[in-house]
């Protein structure tokens, strides 16, 4: 749906809708990263659960390819930096069980 139709639930301007966009992927994103720096540095990954963080890497996949549909720039570039973050994520809990 464009930015701005009529059908928006909450009409807002673009700008504040792209921000809104932005901002939502960059705190989402960068969450992942202090988890990430955890794994590397302590080795430790017993308390992750393996199927959910899997889950989360193919829906993050999913959501790559979905903003990659629509040209949608944050959902592309939040997806992707997620989907690396979540790859180091996964491939260190198979490493170190």
């Amino acid at each position: 749906m464009p930015q701005g139709s009529d059908l928006s639930l909450i009409p807002l301007p673009a700008p504040v809708v792209d921000l809104i966009g932005n901002a939502g992927a960059i705190l989402t994103t960068v969450c992942w990263l202090p988890q990430a720096i955890k794994i590397i540095r302590d080795r430790d990954t017993r308390a992750l659960s393996l199927p959910t963080n899997l889950g989360f890497t193919i829906g993050i996949l999913l959501w790559l390819l979905y903003g990659m549909a629509l040209a949608d720039w944050p959902l592309i570039w939040s997806s992707a930096v997620t989907l690396a973050l979540m790859l180091v994520i996964v491939a260190l809990k198979i490493r170190y069980g």
